[in-house]
């Protein structure tokens, strides 16, 4: 009996003890480690598998670019590798397009990603659609730096090689900003770019800036997108 009323005394301080603090590692321990803070409010949109949209090099095999086991997305591409068209404008990508096409309202991008220790001059995430570019929001890696866009003074999180990172990024398309979030801390706010339509995209997309390595890869898991008004 003494036992179980120390256990219980313990139990009601730990709770005592979260609740009165605002640590994130409380949030943490009840969310199950998500930033359940960020998604408050927002309406879970619920995609189908077929809404998950590989684009890879034309002329390769799905397989020799991408993988999916045990509830991660394994995204590979070479510098050298071609376009996803014979026609198409764009560099080399292993990327998803998240096909769930909004043009008004806040939504929210959520995911946990791995970059091998060695991928550099990569885009890992961004928001496709904008009025004067063709995207509103690109996150790069460079060096183990995740910056935006190719911005190197515009570091967002240092140090993201070989360990997981959730990003949480928000889009409000009627005040056209754009917030991003690095494991639940806020590292950036940006203007949007304009525009009638956006979807998210994710992976590994070879950029021209500051010498891309030459094999570029990124893991994501856990990847949800929400909404609101």
């Amino acid at each position: 009996m003494a036992a179980s009323s120390t256990s219980c005394s313990l139990l009601l301080a730990v709770a005592a003890i979260c609740a009165l603090s605002s640590l994130p590692c409380c949030a943490a321990a009840v969310s199950g480690g998500r930033s359940a803070h960020l998604t408050a409010g927002f309406t879970h949109v619920k995609l189908r598998e077929s809404q998950f949209v590989v684009q890879k090099p034309y002329d390769v095999p799905l397989h020799e670019r991408y993988e999916q086991s045990g509830g991660v997305r394994r995204m590979w591409v070479f510098a050298t590798d071609k376009p996803i068209s014979a026609t198409h404008p764009g560099g080399a990508r292993t990327e998803i397009k998240v096909n769930e096409v909004y043009s008004s309202g806040v939504w929210q991008f959520e995911g946990d990603m791995f970059v091998p220790s060695g991928t550099s001059g990569a885009s890992v995430m961004q928001i496709f659609g904008a009025a004067t570019h063709a995207t509103t929001l690109m996150l790069h890696v460079y060096g183990g730096r995740l910056t935006y866009y190719h911005e190197l003074t515009k570091v967002l999180a240092d140090r993201v090689y070989d360990r997981w990172v959730r990003l949480n990024v928000v889009h409000d398309v009627g005040a056209g900003n754009v917030t991003v979030f690095v494991d639940g801390e806020r590292r950036l706010s940006a203007a949007g770019h304009g525009g009638k339509e956006h979807y998210f995209k994710f992976g590994v997309y070879k950029q021209s800036h500051h010498q891309p390595s030459r094999r570029m890869e990124s893991r994501w898991k856990n990847v949800a997108v929400y909404t609101k008004p």
